[in-house]
């Protein structure tokens, strides 16, 4: 039960909306990914270990998985990763290893790190063993809540979100997928408008879960079957994760409440596409909560 999401009820302030769930995977989504991942692997492929590159919750999930197997896990971690993330890999055995705060400095250490160990990728999000153990979510959210009808979750490269899709999509075809981006890493949203991948040369965001951009695995699923993306800045994210924490008394990291931001944000409240959302379910991925840094970003 450690890793299994829960429901909740929360009255929100949402005109001419019905009920609003939030089902709670603070940290446990890219447990289910990492897991379904290093145990579909063979014995002699394990053997060798793991490898990835994340900035600290797929990292930590891929760091357990590999212990409940019993084999290495070599985590490449970029500079000014939430220390609290960091010290989750360390707990469950994984190997830092250092990188610059790039994707391509992040790429270049993990395939330097393949070539020395032969160890197995496990991308944090571009993978399809990640991408269905991701989707086991939407199995569980909509056996709980049924009348769901609009599904929003936040985004990043694309994993959560497309293993939530096309798992919520095979039981109601007609449930709507919408996801929630900073507006300070809106690549997403920019992929959307243009049709094609886009990439930004910088990010901006207290989100530090939500810097990666979409992959070849990921972005078809985005493109055909997300609806919309709601963008939302930085303080809205941090006020919705206070009302989590004093309403729902769970604590959820900035990446993790953007769904809620999302919801709650004028840009959602008065788009006439998303009027019709009337049972929506928000999952809040994350509760990784690097405090000296988020009330330094507050009072910013």
């Amino acid at each position: 039960m450690l890793f299994q999401g829960d429901s909740y009820f929360l009255n929100v302030n949402v005109s001419k909306r019905g009920e609003i769930l939030n089902n709670c995977e603070c940290g446990a989504f890219k447990f289910r990914g990492a897991c379904n991942a290093v145990f579909s692997l063979d014995n002699d492929e394990a053997a060798k270990g793991v490898v990835t590159h994340s900035s600290g919750n797929h990292a930590a999930a891929l760091s357990l998985a590999a212990k409940l197997r019993g084999i290495p896990a070599y985590i490449v971690i970029p500079n000014g990763a939430p220390k609290c993330k960091v010290e989750n890999v360390m707990r469950y055995g994984g190997q830092v290893i250092w990188s610059e705060a790039t994707m391509q400095s992040r790429e270049s250490v993990a395939s330097k790190v393949l070539q020395e160990t032969g160890a197995v990728l496990v991308h944090p999000y571009n993978d399809g063993r990640i991408i269905s153990g991701q989707g086991t979510i939407s199995l569980e959210f909509l056996e709980q809540a049924p009348q769901i009808d609009t599904l929003i979750v936040p985004i990043s490269g694309g994993g959560l979100i497309s293993g939530v899709a096309l798992a919520a999509k095979s039981i109601n075809p007609t449930i709507r997928i919408l996801a929630a981006e900073p507006r300070g890493a809106d690549d997403a949203a920019r992929s959307k408008a243009a049709g094609r991948i886009i990439t930004l040369p910088e990010t901006n965001t207290v989100a530090d879960g939500l810097r990666a951009f979409l992959g070849n695995f990921t972005w078809p699923i985005v493109r055909d079957l997300v609806e919309d993306i709601v963008t939302v800045e930085d303080n809205e994210i941090i006020e919705a994760m206070k009302l989590c924490y004093e309403i729902l008394k769970v604590v959820v990291e900035p990446s993790g409440a953007i769904g809620l931001a999302a919801v709650l944000s004028d840009s959602f409240k008065n788009n006439p596409a998303l009027k019709n959302c009337s049972n929506i379910g928000i999952i809040l991925s994350g509760g990784n909560v690097d405090l000296g840094r988020l009330w330094d970003s507050y009072r910013k």
